[in-house]
């Protein structure tokens, strides 16, 4: 949530970023009731001066032994207006405090200004684009040959935009999800966490996923409160939540292994062959919580944690920093990772790391003490994937496939895997 004082006093800057956002700038009815809020706010303190005052002159006459009757009947009359003018003030703040909810972040300001993907800058790029002395096949047609991904049994079991791995490549998925894991503990210092699939809506709305995005959602049916979790980050970083952290606990940085659940609203027909885009799909999430002034160069370092599983596993890819248009509702910047995919002869993104500054801490009162200030202050969040699992599974299928449709395993998972190679049945 973006800061109020923001909102009311440089209002200006939230309509520049909307229309950064390519998103509609009118905010007539924030201005209206933010003009009513300032209004009854300024009422009810007249109105409690004045009663304050009368207080006094009541026991001024109480003092002296003289009649107070017509001040305590004004004294009454008053503190009937301040109760109405008090329920209408807490009214218009929960009104207000709904519309805060439905800002977005600002971007920071060397988020490249776009109005759509196309608008997206690349900033580095590493590896060299595989040439074939075939025609790649893509990840589904492998699947099919080497019988690892089974589209139709997760079709039957659920339904469209699920799917089955089986044998060498639900291996290879277990292999590459604790190679990630291994890699950001040992080498890059993140804690490890097991954290719940399910998610309160508290939760969904402190990281921003509500209440703009809830057709994105699983909601659990019989449950005003509980969702099937969107991405990682909604758990790990609900763990900061009404929190205030001991300076000595920063930086914090934590990775897991999570199951995620979208509907996919607003897709419309994309990705739906194979497995790229599904309703159910898993992440190794890098979340990190800094100090306020840390969030730029924690943004690096995480993207960088990102990368390095990429070299490690020999996959080209480049990072591109998202425009204003593409970026995520809480972000204030973002860098996506993408992998060349084979058989689409294009980048695909396989990671999104961001930094939300203290847009999602605002939301879930996630605060750090500040021993030298002594006051307590907003925290910076970031996360990434490190990586979506699926996703870099297909990718190098496609890209260490052989003709007849085996893939040699990469040289970093041997050690997860116990082969060199996935074999046409």
């Amino acid at each position: 949530m973006l800061d109020p004082k923001i909102i009311r006093n440089d209002l200006h800057l939230v309509e520049d970023s909307l229309k950064k956002r390519s998103l509609k700038a009118n905010l007539s009815s924030l201005k209206k009731l933010e003009g009513t809020r300032k209004g009854l706010q300024s009422d009810t303190e007249k109105l409690q001066a004045s009663l304050n005052t009368i207080s006094k002159e009541i026991g001024n006459l109480k003092a002296a032994k003289k009649s107070s009757k017509e001040k305590e009947e004004e004294a009454s009359a008053i503190t009937k207006e301040i109760k109405k003018k008090s329920s209408k003030l807490d009214s218009t703040l929960e009104d207000l405090h709904n519309l805060f909810l439905e800002l977005p972040n600002i971007p920071d300001p060397d988020v490249p200004v776009g109005s759509s993907e196309d608008d997206n800058v690349e900033i580095r790029s590493w590896g060299k684009i595989p040439e074939f002395s075939f025609k790649p096949k893509d990840h589904i047609e492998i699947g099919r040959l080497v019988d690892g991904i089974d589209m139709e049994s997760g079709s039957r079991i659920t339904g469209s935009r699920f799917s089955v791995l089986k044998s060498d490549i639900a291996g290879l998925h277990r292999a590459l999800t604790q190679f990630m894991l291994d890699m950001h503990i040992k080498d890059h210092g993140y804690e490890e966490l097991y954290v719940p699939y399910i998610v309160s809506s508290d939760s969904l709305i402190g990281t921003g996923q509500l209440p703009k995005f809830g057709e994105d959602l699983f909601k659990l049916e019989g449950s005003d409160n509980y969702f099937l979790s969107p991405t990682g980050e909604v758990p790990i970083s609900n763990m900061l939540k009404d929190q205030v952290i001991d300076s000595k606990e920063l930086p914090i940085k934590w990775v897991s292994h999570t199951p995620c659940f979208r509907s996919e609203a607003g897709s419309y027909g994309k990705d739906t062959k194979g497995i790229m885009r599904l309703h159910q799909f898993e992440k190794v999430e890098l979340v990190q919580v800094v100090e306020g002034g840390n969030s730029e160069k924690a943004l690096e370092e995480l993207t960088k944690h990102a990368e390095a599983v990429m070299k490690a596993l020999e996959i080209p890819y480049r990072v591109v920093s998202l425009c204003t248009a593409d970026l995520g509702f809480s972000a204030a910047k973002t860098y996506d990772i993408e992998a060349w995919v084979p058989s689409q002869a294009k980048y695909r993104e396989i990671s999104s790391c961001s930094n939300f500054r203290d847009f999602q801490s605002r939301r879930m009162k996630a605060r750090w003490k500040n021993a030298e200030k002594n006051k307590n202050e907003l925290v910076h969040t970031l996360n990434g994937s490190g990586l979506a699992v699926g996703r870099t599974l297909l990718t190098i299928l496609e890209l260490n496939q052989l003709e007849d449709g085996s893939v040699k395993v990469p040289e970093a998972l041997r050690g997860y895997f116990n082969k060199k190679e996935i074999s046409v049945t």
